[in-house]
């Protein structure tokens, strides 16, 4: 196996880079002042293929001439110069598309899948609680069935994708009864936007992202059709779980797109900015930061390529083509990649803003909205703690 990028998929970057640096990277700062959610752009997207890369012909997507790694360059891409529209492309996906097009039943796929595919319609994931968030089996949403519907009631947080106008619907872990022992049965429900009781309340005044669509959400006695029950009822857990595998590949491509950007704005400024007499790229205090920021973006590349290609093997060998990795060394290599880049990109930022001094804490300046932006990546698809248990779990260490 190797984790080289393919002709094929360098091509496609520099068509998803030509588009960004022409459709978004001109207006990301006013976006961010604004918190201006780019409806328009996310569309844009979808005409580009870009929300039906991991998804079958049938329902508008690539199908084989797509793969997993190339979702990745594109939320790279992005997230070069907007991390907002990379997570809304990596949410819109991994976590919209993803669980339908996973666990989904025929009249699931058929009804959502072709919007959401095309962007004409985004899905939001509906995991975090107030009260649950590393802890996601502490779900306190419930859903009762009475009469051939489901009654849903609860609160969600942090919710991405799950309020904007062309929002669909949302995917809910819920409460559905109890299992032997005691323990809770949790599923997943489809709620359509719409749907009377559902309420997205005002959006979060977030510390970054601000041109990304984030929700607290509010269900009170919501009815939705039976069957609107998304996969094995009591597997709704385990679903989002191993949705969330996907997401910490697709989170560490941003990340990537981040330091690639802190790597660019550093070794522009350091060969134009004139002090004592030169450029201070020329002064190793500064010059051996930027080679630093270098090393962690080789580093992170590689980490969360070799993951992606794990991914695409074993979708591979799903269809008969292939050997592939165990699931338990993608879930290790996805925990690995995820800590590993959110981390250096938190770090990168830090350095970069370092590196243009006073100018560095000016809004002006794009890594000032990069320092904002990548806080999150060590908390979202999986804290860095939760991480670092993921790998210690890993490698037979009988960790809680």
């Amino acid at each position: 196996m190797t984790y080289e990028l393919s002709r094929e998929h360098e091509e496609f970057r520099r068509s998803v880079r030509d588009f960004a640096e022409a459709e978004i990277a001109p207006h990301a700062a006013q976006w961010d002042r604004e918190h201006h959610f780019p409806v328009d752009v996310v569309q844009k997207l979808g005409g580009l293929g870009l929300f039906g890369l991991t998804a079958p012909e049938e329902y508008g997507g690539a199908g084989e001439d797509g793969d997993f790694t190339s979702l990745c360059v594109a939320i790279e891409e992005l997230g070069r110069v907007d991390q907002s529209v990379g997570i809304t492309l990596e949410a819109a996906v991994g976590l919209g598309v993803n669980p339908i097009l996973t666990f989904g039943n025929q009249a699931q796929k058929d009804t959502w899948l072709p919007d959401l595919v095309a962007g004409r319609r985004l899905a939001g994931f509906g995991l975090t609680e107030p009260g649950a968030g590393s802890d996601a089996s502490a779900t306190q949403t419930k859903a009762e069935l009475v009469e051939g519907e489901w009654v849903v009631n609860g609160a969600k947080q942090f919710i991405t994708n799950s309020g904007s106008e062309i929002t669909s619907l949302v995917t809910v872990t819920a409460r559905t009864g109890v299992r032997e022992g005691g323990k809770p049965e949790i599923s997943t429900i489809i709620v359509p936007s719409g749907t009377p009781g559902f309420t997205a309340e005002k959006a979060y005044d977030k510390l970054g992202w601000h041109a990304s669509d984030t929700h607290p959400l509010t269900f009170e006695d919501v009815r939705v059709p039976e069957a609107n029950l998304l996969g094995e009822r009591g597997r709704g857990y385990a679903q989002f779980l191993a949705t969330l595998d996907d997401g910490r590949v697709a989170i560490a491509a941003l990340a990537v797109g981040a330091i690639q950007a802190c790597v660019d704005h550093c070794v522009a400024y350091a060969g134009e900015r004139q002090t004592f007499g030169g450029p201070i790229g020329r002064k190793q205090g500064v010059a051996f930061q930027i080679a630093d920021l270098e090393v962690m973006l080789h580093a992170s590349r590689l980490l969360t390529y070799r993951a992606a290609a794990m991914k695409d093997a074993m979708d591979r060998a799903a269809r008969g083509e292939g050997t592939a990795p165990s699931m338990k060394e993608f879930k290790q290599a996805a925990s690995v990649a995820k800590l590993y880049t959110s981390e250096s990109a938190v770090t990168a930022t830090r350095i970069a803003t370092q590196v243009f001094g006073g100018y560095g804490f000016m809004e002006e300046y794009p890594v000032a909205r990069l320092y904002r932006d990548v806080k999150v990546l060590e908390i979202g698809e999986g804290t860095s703690e939760v991480q670092r248990m993921l790998i210690a779990r890993g490698l037979g260490l009988p960790v809680e």
